[in-house]
């Protein structure tokens, strides 16, 4: 039994977008850069051909790593989720109680998480003890840098 990859249908699409792309436009691209190294004689020495084979080698594993995921993915659709506690798709705005700062951010599956955009994947330190908290929660977490501590001010989906 394969394990399902959870995701937002928003990160399914950035997928399918990925792979389309990588198709589309990489893969054509790296086919000509080998056909026009070919023609520089002999490929034993020939440094364009090994970068554009491993690069085609590099290409076509990313593409197989996303349909698989693709494949098993178990998309949750935000919009219908609602309540109070932290969960998969939830919107969480905390407050570091170290420095006041306020951050928030969003529960996603592990392939689309961007904490620069404000994503966290699930399976993160913080995502998981943030799941099943509620508003006013101070949440303890163990991070490389050192224990941090949250409380939480709202939990939204959106």
């Amino acid at each position: 039994m394969m394990d399902k990859v959870p995701m937002t249908a928003e990160g399914y699409a950035a997928l399918e977008a990925e792979i389309k792309h990588l198709k589309t436009v990489e893969r054509p691209r790296i086919i000509k850069a080998i056909a026009d190294a070919r023609t520089h004689g002999d490929l034993s020495e020939n440094a364009e051909y090994h970068a554009a084979k491993e690069q085609q080698g590099i290409t076509e594993a990313r593409m197989a790593d996303l349909e698989d995921k693709l494949s098993r993915a178990d998309i949750i659709d935000v919009s219908k989720l609602k309540g109070d506690q932290v969960m998969f798709g939830a919107t969480v705005t905390l407050l570091d109680e170290d420095t006041d700062e306020k951050v928030k951010y969003r529960v996603v599956g592990e392939i689309e998480a961007d904490v620069k955009k404000g994503k966290i994947s699930i399976t993160s330190p913080l995502a998981r003890a943030l799941l099943g908290k509620r508003k006013n929660n101070i949440v303890e977490v163990s991070t490389p840098g050192g224990g941090k501590s949250y409380k939480v001010l709202k939990v939204e989906f959106k």
